[in-house]
């Protein structure tokens, strides 16, 4: 009580965001015997008929339903690998030039990415790629005489056009934090490895490398929890029906499924799969930390 008399006004300054999460986060959750019924806004959930599993069953029969979960981990596979080995490389590279104004402008410059959104971004791709006159399509049939592309309309070329320009948006921050770790290495590791005769690229293998991959450990097992979220902003900003067959994920189809095509039964079933698998993916990669990088949040 006497701790309490102390900091009750702390209590209080956390109470507006206590609210928030209930109203917002908890309060929702009522929602998920959608899952078990085929939910009918006008009547409610105490009169929709209740269909038990039914949804679950039509989730794992339906051909489209199985195409989105391989879409979902192929794009979010290939997104989280080289959102690691992009900033990875980058920091390395980075880290060894010495003038610190370009180091701080280079470093500024590919972080400011992160800060616009999908919405600002998807209609700069669409006229960067476009078919039809396009800045990149330009430059590839004058210079190498490739014929258009239809990267954002090709099922061919639609993966490859999310995952490089996610890449390009969040390297810059993912940078950060590797650059965070290079700052934490001993000089005096330097020094010595200079004195013993190792060359730049040997201080590189055997000083900075090693010193990033605990860091690397933490960052590419905590990404796991987030194997199904391929990114709902990017696609939905991105993708047409043209390439729905490579380009869809869980999350647009929940949303075409719910909203769209007023299943809200099968939608809300098809996220709570979604929500329990990505919750014990995330108790694993937590293990997965501790366990390779002795990282832990509790």
């Amino acid at each position: 009580m006497n701790r309490l008399k102390r900091t009750w006004p702390l209590h209080i300054m956390l109470l507006p965001a206590l609210v928030f999460l209930v109203i917002f986060s908890y309060v929702p959750m009522a929602g998920i015997v959608m899952a078990f019924q085929n939910f009918k806004p006008w009547l409610g959930f105490a009169h929709s008929e209740w269909v038990g599993l039914e949804n679950f069953r039509m989730l794992f029969e339906r051909q489209d339903s199985m195409e989105v979960i391989w879409n979902t981990l192929i794009i979010s596979a290939l997104k989280i690998v080289l959102n690691l080995l992009a900033p990875f490389t980058f920091a390395l590279l980075l880290n060894e030039v010495r003038r610190a104004f370009f180091k701080r402008f280079v470093q500024t410059l590919v972080y400011l990415p992160h800060f616009l959104s999908w919405v600002i971004l998807g209609g700069i791709l669409l006229d960067f790629l476009s078919t039809d006159g396009g800045f990149l399509n330009r430059i590839l049939s004058s210079w190498f005489g490739i014929p258009p592309i239809f990267f954002l309309g090709d099922n061919n070329w639609f993966r490859f056009t999310v995952i490089a320009s996610d890449v390009w948006k969040e390297f810059g921050f993912g940078t950060i934090v590797f650059l965070a770790a290079l700052a934490n290495v001993n000089p005096s590791l330097y020094e010595a490895a200079e004195v013993d005769g190792a060359t730049r690229w040997k201080q590189t293998l055997h000083i900075t490398i090693p010193s990033m991959l605990p860091i690397a450990v933490v960052v590419g097992t905590l990404a796991l929890g987030n194997i199904l979220n391929a990114g709902f902003d990017q696609i939905f900003n991105l993708y047409n029906p043209l390439v729905y067959q490579k380009g869809d994920i869980i999350d647009t189809f929940v949303y075409r499924t719910a909203i769209l095509n007023g299943e809200m039964g099968l939608g809300t079933a098809i996220g709570l799969f979604k929500s329990v698998i990505s919750m014990i993916l995330i108790l694993i990669s937590y293990r997965l930390a501790y366990k390779l990088a002795n990282y832990r949040i509790f």
